[in-house]
């Protein structure tokens, strides 16, 4: 990665606090709308699972996992290159461009409700929804001071639990009774009303006056702090996007739940997932940190997905033991999102106006990589060896992230 250029400032310097609060809600609504849209097909899995028999699709678990991260993968695939339209061309026209073609490969999805066909719309779509990582990232970075970014950045990243809630508590029980063409329906209409808000309250915000054709440092070949963050990242992303896709389905096929009332317990934990972010964003803005309180969200982490591990893998032989691990799915879903807002907000803030669009990409770039490895290979652990193993594997990696998260020479670039 080269220096490059750095583009003219454009657009005004200053907004009213209301204005700025506003762009903080449609940047939440857009996240929403496309977490909705990325992770409406996990819970499709227990309809793409069902025996063709009794009116599903009869796929394997790990070939319904495919599927389920087919979204994830064309997510993955065009972060960076998103990143680098924000830094050029301006947050308002990522969002507004990325939410359009979410809600276009959105729609054909819903009317194609074949799996593998489905797969492909979803990945189109999955290519627009990366947009809103980088762009509605950038608008709060650039419009709040950094004493209130913590928090702000918290609240728009509550709307990934929110869009995933929003998915949970609609898509499998729509599926279920109506198929899955109309339950993807949901997220693409919540993409559509999200443009017009986008399109309404959202400005790009200012960039610091540069001398015309200078080149702006890439960051990068300073030091490893990003790539360390990238990299805890990375280990702490799995067993949030294990959770988020297969607890769903434990519920129902373990537990013998229903789709309708999983589906409300799993939203219900998006909403915790969405308080432990604004926590987790307040105290960095308190602690003057953002790394420290990341940190203490991989212990915690590593310590619940463990616990989950042991009560799942008992959960047949006790009522007792059977609501304790339906607890720690609760926990283990907010605890496991409480970082990202963190990690976004350092990324941005270490890089600087001219590289944290591409920065932000790269960031959720490499968490993609490891989310979209997640559905399938999870999916075979679970066939091989049951739930509770594949959730106490998974707690090795937060331990690991301990580690990795630079504590050290923490610093606000911008």
């Amino acid at each position: 990665m080269r220096s490059s250029v750095a583009p003219r400032t454009t657009g005004p310097r200053t907004v009213s606090a209301a204005r700025r609060w506003a762009m903080l809600a449609a940047g939440t609504g857009a996240q929403a709308a496309t977490a909705a849209m990325v992770t409406a097909p996990s819970f499709l899995i227990p309809e793409l699972h069902r025996p063709v028999a009794d009116g599903g699709f009869g796929m394997s678990l790990a070939e319904a996992g495919l599927v389920a991260s087919a979204s994830m993968a064309g997510m993955m695939c065009t972060l960076v290159l998103w990143g680098l339209v924000v830094d050029r061309r301006g947050e308002r026209f990522a969002l507004l461009t990325g939410l359009v073609v979410t809600a276009v490969g959105g729609a054909v999805a819903a009317v194609l409700a074949e799996p593998w066909p489905m797969a492909a719309a979803l990945c189109f779509a999955g290519i627009g929804a990366a947009a809103t990582n980088s762009a509605s990232g950038r608008v709060v970075v650039g419009w709040f001071p950094p004493e209130r970014r913590g928090i702000a950045m918290g609240i728009r990243q509550t709307g990934q639990p929110l869009g995933v809630g929003l998915a949970a508590g609609t898509v499998a029980v729509i599926a279920h009774h109506h198929g899955i063409g109309p339950a993807l329906w949901v997220p693409t209409g919540a993409t559509l009303l999200v443009v017009a808000l986008v399109a309404l309250v959202v400005l790009d915000p200012p960039r610091p006056p540069v001398t015309p054709g200078a080149r702006v440092v890439n960051p990068y070949r300073t030091d490893r702090y990003l790539a360390r963050i990238h990299g805890a990242s990375v280990l702490l992303v799995v067993p949030q996007f294990l959770v988020w896709t297969f607890g769903l389905t434990w519920l129902v096929d373990d537990l013998g739940w229903s789709p309708g009332v999983a589906g409300l317990v799993v939203a219900g934990t998006q909403v915790a997932g969405a308080a432990a972010r604004i926590g987790a964003g307040w105290a960095s803005d308190l602690v003057g940190s953002r790394m420290r309180p990341m940190r203490a969200v991989a212990f915690a982490a590593a310590a619940t997905m463990g616990l989950l591990g042991l009560a799942a893998a008992g959960a047949d032989g006790s009522p007792f033991v059977t609501g304790l691990a339906v607890v720690l799915l609760v926990i283990a879903s907010a605890v496991t999102v409480a970082d990202n807002g963190l990690a976004f907000t350092a990324v941005a803030e270490r890089a600087g106006p001219f590289w944290s669009g591409r920065a932000l990409g790269l960031q959720n770039t490499a968490q993609h990589l490891a989310a979209v490895a997640v559905p399938p290979l999870a999916g075979l652990t679970i066939t091989a060896w049951g739930y509770g193993a594949a959730y106490a594997l998974a707690a090795a990696l937060p331990l690991l992230a301990v580690a990795v998260v630079p504590v050290a020479g923490e610093r606000t670039v911008s």
